[in-house]
């Protein structure tokens, strides 16, 4: 028997999901550890295995391969909470990454913050600039040698880098996506001098035009590599030392798993890594269960999380932007808040409520755990309102306080505000309600789409009590809340779900029309390059899906569109329908008549993504069929829940999902119960659970 396990680690919790592919799906939960996550991640290993009933090391002993999403490379981004490296790049272009061409000033600004022009600075230098150094180089647009690479002043500067204390270098070069051979050589330089430095090179992690948005890319991927390997290599060490017989994946932005010793030298591709699990989980529950347009929406302990399913495949980008920095990062696209069960509540100087960004996490975490925390927050706020029980999370193990969470709503929300505790947790519900509702309207609205057309699938720890009314707040009649032993876990059952997923690209900007060979040619470099890549993961696959696509732009313009091309040997009536297809996305993205085909179309970034399919996909497993729609038999009780403050506390059926099957019905209001989460069916919705335990709330006709 061999056991897939996804792994998920938050910035509260760490949840797991193991699989055996013959019908066994368990999930755990267990608190994170910063600043040693890797604990976390060993305890709720621990947890699995008591619920199989064997020993850690027999587990891991017949565990085909652990997928792992973290959210630390991206944290300490954000945080800046990195060490200093250094930057090497072409003479006299060292200033690129603090002049930050326009976009400095709008990149990941709100639009409330783009009209304070005063307040808008550039004040964001990834690298202090006596560490951004220059080198005497120069290869042309076409690639070719102008001016050769000085070696003896590469030398030079870095002994005077490492002299500084720096001990990881990321090297961008002016047009080395056209000819890596300078940078390749800096790099041995380096070795040579200290075969210890962390070495990136720009050609290997975003060979794409543009010099800023490729420096910041190299840069932060400098900064975190360092930093993933030693996590990696101490986790892998662990997991062998428990005899894990399979590879250790780390997940990627892109959806897709790869190989641990793969990942920190483009440790980039890991940011966000686990935002994604969920997205992939919700792919694949969406193909059992016949849903092909779904808004994935995601509420752990730190973060609300939205990623988009439309026709079946998950909604792509192919750059981020981090702390105003454009990142050429192949990603699949979510949008996230601060906003989990662990935001704190604050009022701001205008005397309003808010929720988030900042949060208790794990440690100290919500005032109701009795750690030491003080400040309110949603969950403390749920707690008071009578949706959490009284005897605590994850099944009673981690036991909740009522009257230090309404100490804290007390003295931080209600007094100030002039409320009572009760009608200030219920402010708190509302908010929290309110913001997330307008993130899924931000995320599918302005993508073009009617979110009448779109079912949301509700998971995380927090998200289940809050979905039914996010949902009503955008006008979605259906949410779908994965439940059986996945429950708040469901992100960890994306990543057990993924396959080996591999981006190779390169920039080589043309007009249209294009010669077929010279396309075909860059995408057979390309495709040669997954595939090598493909064969170092150490897995066996049941097949390899090749996609490419070039990102496409009216000339004169920035808007680049991912347009797809078709495989195998082209001619050139393929790529001529190519700038049909570019139009036609184009159109849906911003509009019928946007376009301007008189301008000239171009070709841009090639890209192929590789998909190493694996042997088999955890599916979750169908329940007994209940005899009767009646759930009474999972009935535990009447206790006071207030879910709107108009209306107060209210009696409210509580229902234990251990003992809900397949078809059994419940009407709102009521609150299911489940281990490791807590799910709202509001007032005037309709529960149901289908044949994969799965809750499915449906606003009645009215």
């Amino acid at each position: 028997m061999a056991y897939v396990i996804g792994v998920d680690v938050g910035g509260t919790f760490t949840d797991a999901v193991l699989d055996d592919g013959d019908g066994l799906l368990i999930g755990g939960k267990s608190p994170s550890t910063p600043p040693d996550y890797s604990q976390g991640v060993m305890d709720v290993l621990q947890v699995l295995a008591d619920q199989l009933g064997q020993p850690l090391d027999e587990m891991l002993a017949n565990t085909h391969h652990i997928a792992h999403g973290t959210t630390s490379s991206l944290n300490a981004l954000v945080m800046g909470n990195v060490p200093d490296v250094g930057f090497l790049t072409t003479k006299g272009h060292r200033d690129s990454i603090y002049i930050m061409n326009v976009e400095g000033r709008y990149l990941g600004r709100s639009p409330e913050q783009l009209q304070n022009v005063m307040a808008q600075s550039k004040s964001h230098g990834l690298v202090h600039k006596r560490h951004a150094l220059e080198v005497t180089e120069r290869v042309d647009r076409d690639g070719r040698v102008v001016v050769a690479l000085d070696e003896d002043e590469v030398r030079a500067t870095v002994k005077t880098l490492l002299a500084d204390g720096i001990t990881a270098i990321a090297v961008s070069l002016l047009w080395s996506f056209r000819n890596p051979a300078h940078e390749q050589r800096i790099r041995d330089l380096v070795h040579e001098i200290d075969p210890t430095v962390f070495v990136a090179l720009s050609s290997e992690v975003s060979p794409r035009i543009r010099e800023f948005a490729r420096n910041a890319t190299t840069i932060m991927s400098t900064q975190i590599g360092p930093g993933l390997r030693d996590y990696l290599g101490q986790l892998e060490g662990t997991l062998r030392e428990h005899k894990l017989a399979g590879p250790l994946l780390v997940m990627q932005s892109n959806g897709g798993a790869v190989a641990a010793s793969e990942a920190p030298g483009n440790a980039i591709s890991t940011v966000g890594s686990v935002l994604t699990g969920g997205v992939v989980g919700s792919v694949s529950l969406g193909r059992q269960l016949g849903h092909s347009n779904i808004i994935a929406t995601d509420a752990g302990g730190t973060t609300f999380l939205v990623g988009m399913i439309v026709d079946g495949e998950p909604v792509r980008s192919s750059s981020t932007v981090i702390n105003h920095h454009p990142i050429n990062v192949p990603t699949l696209e979510v949008h996230a808040i601060g906003a989990g069960g662990g935001a704190i509540a604050w009022i701001d100087a205008g005397g309003n409520l808010q929720i988030g960004p900042h949060s208790a996490q794990a440690v100290p975490g919500p005032a109701c755990y009795g750690q030491g925390g003080t400040e309110p927050t949603n969950t403390d706020a749920n707690l008071v309102l009578g949706i959490l029980p009284e005897r605590g999370l994850l099944g009673g193990r981690k036991a909740l306080d009522l009257q230090l969470a309404r100490e804290a709503i007390r003295t931080k929300i209600a007094e100030p505000l002039g409320l009572s505790i009760e009608h200030a947790a219920a402010a708190i519900y509302a908010v929290q309600n309110a913001q997330t509702g307008d993130l899924l309207r931000k995320t599918v609205v302005e993508a073009g789409h009617d979110p009448r057309n779109f079912i949301v699938y509700a998971f995380g720890g927090s998200g289940p009590a809050h979905c039914g009314a996010y949902a009503q707040e955008i006008g979605v009649s259906q949410v779908v809340v994965p439940l059986g032993q996945v429950a708040s876990a469901f992100s960890a059952y994306g990543l057990a779900s993924s396959d080996i997923v591999l981006a190779k690209e390169l920039s080589d900007p043309a007009a249209l029309p294009l010669d077929p060979a010279r396309v075909e040619q860059n995408f057979k470099v390309l495709e040669e390059q997954v595939r090598e890549q493909l064969d170092r993961q150490g897995l066996t696959f049941s097949s390899v899906v090749l996609e490419r696509e070039i990102d496409m732009r009216y000339a004169m313009q920035l808007a680049e569109v991912a347009t797809p091309f078709p495989s195998g040997s082209l001619t050139s009536t393929e790529v001529a329908a190519a700038a049909e297809t570019f139009e036609n996305r184009y159109a849906e993205l911003y509009g019928q008549g946007s376009g301007f085909r008189e301008a000239g179309i171009q070709a841009i970034t090639y890209r192929v993504r590789g998909t190493g399919v694996l042997p088999f996909t955890p599916e979750l497993p169908e329940l007994e069929v209940a005899a009767s729609k009646d759930a009474s038999a999972a009935h535990v009780g009447v206790r006071k829940v207030c879910l709107d403050g108009r209306q107060g506390y209210v009696d409210t059926d509580i229902y234990d999902y251990s003992g809900l099957r397949a078809g059994h019905m419940l009407k709102g209001p009521a609150i299911i119960e489940v281990p490791t989460t807590t799910v709202v069916v509001p007032h005037g919705t309709t529960g149901e659970i289908d044949r994969l335990g799965n809750l499915t709330i449906t606003v009645d006709p009215t």
